[in-house]
This record gives C-alpha cells, sequence and structure tokens, in this order.
C-alpha cells in the first residue's frame, strides 16, 4: 500500500511524465512528419489519410524516449522538492532512501511495462501497417496524379501524358516516357486507355497505340503497333514492385528464429541485436530512474543546492546512450558480444542501488539518531 506522502509524490511524476512525453512525442511526430507534407502539397494526398500513416509512427517515438523522460522527470521533480525543503523534511522525519525512492522506482516500473508493451506488440504491428500503407500510397499515387495537358513523373524514370480524362477514367491522347530499362528506352503512345486498380503497383490497359525504341546496335528506330497492351506505373525496381518486411516489422520470434529461407545468414546478427535491444531498452527506464535518485539523494545537504550532482547525472546519461549504440553495433558484427547490451541496460542501475541503498558504515545510525533528536 503507498502511504500518502507516496501518492503526493507519484501524482507529481506521473502528470509530469505524461506531459513531458506527449510534448516530446508530438515534436518528433512534427518533425519527422515533414518528409511526408510533399505528399500533401504535390501529390493531392488528403490530410485524412496523410494523419492515419504519420500517427503510425508515434509509438515507435514513445517507445524511444519513454526510458529518457523517465529519467528527466525524476531528477526534476526530486530536485524540486530537494530545493524546496521537502525531502529535507522527509528525512527529518526518518524517512529512509528507500521510502522515498519508492515513488519513482513505482513510476519506472510503470514505464518498464509500458515500454515491453510498445517494443514486443505494439511498435512492430505499427510499423508494419506503416510500411504497407506507405507501398501502397506509392505505387497508387499515380491513378489520382495523371491530368489533363500535364506531363506527370511518376517516378525519377516514367512520365506519362494524357491530352483528356472522361469522367469514368477512360483516358485519351496517352503518351508514355519509359527509361526504366536504361538500356531499353521507349516512348509509347496509344489513342485510348484505362487506369486497373491491382493489389501493387497501378496498371494502365493501353488500346491502339504504339512502342518506339532505339536499337542500341543499329542505331534505327524501332516501331511496335498494337491493338491492346498493359503498362505498370511503378518505377520499374524489385524493390518497389515487391515490399520487403523491415526489421522494425518483425515480431520478437521471427528476430530471435529467423527463416534461413528468407534470410541472409549475414543479417542474423542484425535480427538478433534487435530483438535483444526490444527486451532489454525498457529496463534502462529502471536503470536511468536509479541513477536520478542517486544524485539527488545521497551525499550531503547544501543549502543553495547543488549543481554539480544533477549535471554528473545528466552527462552519466549521456554516456550510457552512447554505450548503448556502441555495443548494439559492436553486437551486430559479433553476436557473442550480445550479451554487453544485457549488462549495459542493468549495471547502471545495480550500481546506482548500491550507492542509494548501501550508505557508508554508521550512517544509517547517524541519521536515525538525529531524526529521534528532532522528534524528541
Amino acid at each position: 500500500m503507498l502511504s500518502r506522502l507516496d501518492r503526493y509524490i507519484f501524482r507529481q511524476l506521473g502528470v509530469a511524465l505524461l506531459a513531458v512525453t506527449v510534448a516530446l512525442v508530438a515534436l518528433i511526430w512534427l518533425t519527422q512528419s515533414l518528409k511526408f507534407v510533399e505528399l500533401v502539397v504535390n501529390r493531392g494526398l488528403s490530410m485524412r489519410v496523410f494523419l492515419e500513416l504519420t500517427s503510425l509512427l508515434l509509438p515507435g517515438f514513445a517507445a524511444v524516449i519513454l526510458p529518457i523522460t523517465t529519467f528527466v522527470v525524476v531528477q526534476f521533480i526530486y530536485q524540486r522538492l530537494s530545493g524546496d525543503r521537502e525531502l529535507t523534511v522527509m528525512r527529518g522525519s526518518g524517512l529512509s532512501p528507500w521510502a522515498l525512492s519508492r515513488p519513482a522506482l513505482l513510476l519506472a516500473l510503470l514505464s518498464m511495462v509500458a515500454g515491453l508493451v510498445l517494443n514486443i506488440w505494439i511498435v512492430p504491428a505499427c510499423s508494419e501497417a506503416f510500411r504497407r500503407y506507405q507501398f501502397e500510397i506509392r505505387n497508387k499515387i499515380a491513378a489520382f496524379l495523371l491530368q489533363e495537358g500535364v506531363f506527370t513523373p511518376v517516378s525519377e524514370d516514367l512520365t506519362v501524358y494524357v491530352r483528356k480524362r472522361d469522367r469514368d477514367g477512360t483516358l485519351h491522347g496517352i503518351l508514355v516516357e519509359d527509361d526504366r530499362q536504361k538500356d531499353n528506352r521507349a516512348t509509347i503512345l496509344a489513342e485510348s486507355g484505362r487506369l486497373v486498380p491491382t493489389s501493387g503497383a497501378p496498371r494502365v490497359e493501353l488500346e491502339n497505340g504504339s512502342r518506339e525504341e532505339i536499337d542500341r546496335k543499329t542505331g534505327r528506330l524501332d516501331v511496335l503497333t498494337f491493338a491492346e497492351d498493359t503498362i505498370d506505373l511503378d518505377s520499374g525496381n524489385k524493390e518497389n514492385g515487391q515490399r520487403y518486411r523491415d526489421v522494425n516489422e518483425m515480431s520478437l520470434h521471427e528476430l530471435l528464429h529467423p527463416d534461413p529461407a528468407v534470410t541472409p545468414a549475414r543479417d542474423f546478427g542484425k535480427l538478433a541485436v534487435e530483438a535483444h535491444r526490444r527486451l532489454t531498452q525498457p529496463l534502462t527506464s529502471v536503470s536511468f530512474t536509479l541513477v536520478a535518485l542517486a544524485s539527488v539523494l545521497t551525499g550531503s545537504f547544501q543549502r543553495h543546492g547543488n549543481v554539480a550532482r544533477p549535471a554528473a547525472a545528466v552527462l552519466v546519461l549521456v554516456l550510457l546512450l552512447a554505450a548503448g549504440l556502441a555495443v548494439s553495433s559492436l553486437a551486430t558484427r559479433d553476436m557473442a558480444l550480445i550479451p554487453l547490451i544485457w549488462i549495459e541496460a542493468v549495471l547502471p542501475g545495480v550500481a546506482a542501488s548500491l550507492m542509494l541503498f548501501l550508505p557508508a558504515p554508521g550512517a544509517w545510525r547517524r541519521r536515525t539518531l538525529r531524526a529521534a533528536a528532532v522528534r524528541g
């Protein structure tokens, strides 16, 4: 059961964590979604589709910043309690470091659970939905891009011109400049055609036209006339015609047990590191919280505050984040180093716990005697 004091501190921590996390996620979403604004401004994408697409990025942002915001909130709230002398009163009443740390540790545990749920289930599902949605938009966007009397660059190497477009979707006076095959560029002309929806790239069925190509060997113009023909409006690359799953879309089981028939052996280390990162990243919420608590609750009290310890805690956080990136990079090259990912996530919390909950010999007895003297 939480005491009234625990609820008082936990309420401040919870509100602050929610506010800071939401604000930072919104800020990151705003900066990252700018790259998709071009689809709205130049490609005619609706605002509803834009919001649906970019909102799928939010869980990933939250999972990344949650341990950091937990550290920031714990550091700030406890530093403010110390500056307002509230911690001094609590210590004077005989509360141990464990009792003072309990609300923050409860918040860290909730943050860790939320991080695990995000990393293991929600983020992979949202990443897969985002990639699939993005793939469909990029491959079907030509269906509503084609305008009358405009040379429309469907991709870098495919341009389409339509003289007239009927309300039923029939196209008239079609010209296609197809440079997708660099050694076999073609110009396609057709009297009419119609867009055909497919599960992949949009397709145009052409009627009564010709295909003109330059023979590279003879330099002559080859013309092939046709009554009916079909052309796909994609970039012609295998990657765009077929969507490959990204590592962020894979489930934890797929990362730990990759299919050798689909995944190259050189990528096994990358998948294993991603799996262990998903499991260990939430643990850093607890480790970072203990680092913040150790910076505030250890050491002697100073009337005008202490800037050195909070600054040292922030520096430790930056070093831990850098160490996490370095360890992940090394483990990707050598899977034998994967245990370092767990050590890097857990060891700072263990070290901070020893500093926080195992004070120097005789310190706790002197603190108890001072508290008894205050009550006496």
